[in-house]
């Protein structure tokens, strides 16, 4: 498995537009296990995305997908910044099957 987590914030007053962007574009992607926006609690601007993937290259073709694509396209002016990032390397949860 892949795991991604990063956090992004927003322009001030478009993080909830973000985060609408963001769902949006993550419906119907091939791989992905598990695609989670938070709000930070501590930010009124930032977000966190959790992705787990059956794998790397599942990630990176989804980048290629036409939803994908639009809301990379949308969401890129509501950003402000990143913060952040780490790749993982799920071994299992609740909704995610075991793996050893």
């Amino acid at each position: 498995m892949y795991g991604l987590i990063g956090k992004i914030t927003a322009h001030a007053g478009k993080r909830d537009e973000l985060v609408e962007v963001l769902l949006a574009g993550a419906k119907d992607m091939p791989g992905c296990s598990s695609y989670v926006v938070a709000q930070d609690n501590s930010d009124a601007d930032a977000i966190w995305v959790t992705e787990v993937w059956v794998n790397q290259a599942s990630h990176q073709a989804s980048l290629k997908l036409p939803a994908v694509e639009n809301a990379i396209a949308k969401g890129r002016p509501l950003i402000a910044g990143f913060g952040d990032r780490v790749m993982t390397t799920p071994i299992g949860g609740i909704g995610l099957a075991l793996v050893r």
